[in-house]
């Protein structure tokens, strides 16, 4: 490549909304739920895709994105092949931040905590509702670990569907859950002329089990 590319002019404003500090609900995985039903009636194509930052036991940061599957009170809940390299950062190094971001509405979210690995009971349960090809292509896939070609890769999956004609593969071991415990949420709504809102929530240093919501400057 000669020369620079300048996109030091491209931007947009943003119209959509504010948010105000009496809007928020005390509880941040409802404001989280409310902000994530929101982005999908506005027709967000991925709403529940996620930024997930990652780091190796010397500090490399690592990110991808993956799709959320489920969440409750405890915590966001993915999964994925255990020997990839989010896996294996992961195993060493157990904290993790995720973004999401729904330009349809302006408006982000950011989550950080420690990770856990979810029961093999869970991983069962949701890699049983995958679809079919889904299943089998989990199955096949050494996740991050390099291969000769396509042609080789689509010949596990055949090789698979041999000796599994009725679609019943087996889970691999190494495929499975984790949950990003947040310790901290940040809501941000993007405002005209870059003054943006921005209120964090974080664990009460008193009972670690409250939340306390600051509003944080743009």
């Amino acid at each position: 490549m000669e020369g620079e590319i300048d996109h030091r002019s491209t931007r947009r404003d943003f119209i959509h909304s504010a948010l105000h500090r009496r809007d928020l609900n005390p509880d941040p995985f409802r404001q989280f739920a409310d902000w994530l039903a929101a982005a999908a009636a506005a027709g967000s194509f991925d709403a529940t895709a996620m930024a997930l930052a990652t780091a190796d036991a010397e500090g490399h940061p690592d990110v991808r994105i993956v799709l959320l599957k489920h969440f409750d009170e405890h915590g966001l809940c993915w999964y994925t092949d255990q020997r990839s390299q989010k896996g294996q950062q992961l195993a060493v190094n157990p904290q993790a931040a995720a973004v999401f971001y729904w330009p349809e509405n302006d408006r982000q979210v950011r989550v950080n905590g420690p990770v856990e690995s979810l029961s093999a009971t869970e991983a069962d349960a949701y890699f049983q509702q995958r679809p079919s090809g889904s299943r089998f292509a989990a199955a096949a896939s050494e996740q991050s670990q390099p291969i000769a070609n396509r042609a080789a890769l689509e010949q596990r999956v055949t090789d698979l569907q041999a000796r599994h004609p009725t679609g019943d593969v087996p889970r691999n071991p190494a495929w499975g859950g984790y949950r990003l415990l947040p310790e901290r949420f940040e809501f941000w709504q993007g405002r005209r002329s870059r003054l943006h809102d921005r209120f964090l929530y974080r664990r009460s240093e008193d009972t670690g089990e409250d939340w306390v919501i600051q509003r944080l400057m743009p």
